[in-house]
């Protein structure tokens, strides 16, 4: 049996942000997925091992290195390659490439969320760092909010920020860098953040009626971006209940002390997919989508890019 591999080179050019999304979209309609994560090795070169089962999607299991010193020695911070198998007799079907996995899951999953919660006639995006992650959300936000005018980028280093924005000087909708997060931040009708932040970065005060907030870059229990008063105000929603609410510090520091309790969050992608009475209430209402990943999201996302490649 020839087992494909499929790699980031080689399919980039053959996948749309739309489609990705739409992928997310559709794979929340099948029965709710399986979840595990392992962790293995020192903090500095920790191996992730996360599996999901989807009854009627399949089976898959996205392994990756995460290096942070590797960035010294001229190597990506995170390898690896997911491995997927069928639904219905469990053949291995794909290896695919790690990488173009996450770039677009993540997005995605954003936007996904930002589609169900955004007011549909947001016309400017502040993205909140200028990573890799910062780069897919311009496009990603750009392919699915036509109304979007205004795509503002800040980074703790200012020059990361306009380096980012120079990228895209011949976009249809104007990329450009603050230097100022709190007078950025005022002026957005989304803010997406993907920080390394340990501490929050974003302040409720600074967040205009209406807005909506969509938060990536928390992924561990020690981190956090949005200030408790952000949290505990906003109408708050995750992409998945089984992935957050005990597992990322933008959640369960603000449960532990008090601020905020599990049920204060009103719904995750399965509940909005499958009622679209969920959401948005008011024009002036502040959404908050707390960006979690999944492996689930990882197999929806390996399908769309099987059928693809």
């Amino acid at each position: 049996m020839n087992i494909p591999l499929i790699t980031y080179d080689e399919t980039i050019n053959k996948l749309t942000w739309l489609g990705a999304i739409e992928a997310l979209r559709s794979g929340h309609l099948f029965p709710k997925a399986q979840v595990n994560d392992i962790f293995l090795g020192p903090a500095e070169g920790t191996l992730l091992s996360r599996g999901a089962y989807i009854e009627g999607l399949g089976y898959g299991v996205k392994s990756t290195t995460v290096f942070a010193g590797n960035s010294k020695i001229g190597l990506p911070s995170v390898q690896g390659a997911m491995l997927v198998f069928s639904h219905e007799h469990g053949q291995l079907t794909a290896i695919i490439e790690s990488k173009l996995i996450t770039e677009f899951k993540t997005a995605a999953d954003s936007v996904l969320g930002a589609s169900l919660l955004a007011r549909p006639d947001s016309e400017t995006l502040l993205i909140v760092g200028a990573g890799t992650v910062a780069r897919s959300l311009i496009k990603a936000y750009g392919a699915a909010f036509p109304n979007l005018k205004n795509i503002i980028v800040w980074a703790r280093r200012a020059e990361k920020a306009e380096q980012l924005a120079q990228e895209f000087i011949d976009n249809d909708i104007n990329v450009s860098f603050a230097a100022d997060l709190p007078s950025a931040a005022r002026k957005a009708d989304i803010i997406s953040t993907a920080t390394m932040a340990r501490e929050p970065i974003l302040k409720y005060d600074w967040i205009k009626p209406g807005a909506h907030v969509d938060l990536i870059g928390a992924y561990k229990a020690d981190m956090r971006e949005a200030d408790d008063k952000l949290i505990s105000t906003g109408s708050l929603f995750v992409d998945s209940r089984k992935t957050t609410i005990n597992h990322i510090g933008e959640l369960t520091i603000p449960i532990a002390n008090g601020t905020i309790t599990a049920e204060s969050i009103k719904g995750d992608l399965y509940d909005m997919i499958n009622d679209s009475s969920l959401g948005r209430k008011s024009e002036t209402e502040i959404t908050i989508f707390k960006n979690g990943g999944g492996a689930h999201l990882d197999l929806m996302m390996a399908n769309y890019i099987i059928a693809k490649a």
